[in-house]
């Protein structure tokens, strides 16, 4: 039995099992796979860790979203509702500046109207007066009738003016 080849095979192969578990191989592979299996734990831990932080910034950024398009639609109203405001400033504006111009035209029409009447009662005047002058000159003479005529043109202007 000593010399057969299986024999050996046996003998050596128990050899090898009691020298891997005398320098404690098993108890180094154990503690590697309790090492990788630890790892693997951490590196779970941490995908699970990152996956729940980017959910919270991905529903962090999307309420951000919701908010910046209120906001934009506040806006847009905010805008409308001052463009009509500011319209309607404008159009009160433009019907009081039309309505000043009316009454300044009317003004000036009426201050025309009034200028124009004074020149034709100042011609009419210098008319009467000029007429006057002549009928008196022909009437009275002598320097009685010159102060006669000079006295009557000064009430006349006095009168008339």
């Amino acid at each position: 039995m000593l010399g057969t080849a299986e024999f050996w095979v046996l003998a050596s192969f128990v050899i090898f099992i009691g020298l891997v578990v005398y320098l404690g191989v098993p108890g180094k592979i154990m503690a590697a796979l309790d090492a990788r299996s630890a790892k693997i734990r951490d590196d779970l831990a941490e995908a699970q860790r990152l996956r729940e932080e980017a959910q919270a910034l991905l529903a962090e950024a999307q309420r951000k979203q919701r908010e910046a398009e209120q906001e934009a639609v506040q806006i847009v109203n905010l805008a409308r509702e001052d463009a009509k405001v500011l319209a309607a400033e404008t159009r009160k504006k433009l019907d009081e500046l039309l309505e000043r111009r009316r009454q300044m035209a009317e003004l000036k029409i009426k201050q025309a109207e009034e200028q124009a009447i004074k020149d034709v009662r100042s011609a009419a005047a210098e008319l009467a007066v000029a007429a006057a002058t002549e009928v008196i000159a022909k009437t009275v003479k002598g320097p009685q009738g010159a102060k006669l005529v000079d006295q009557s043109i000064d009430d006349l202007r006095a009168r008339l003016h």
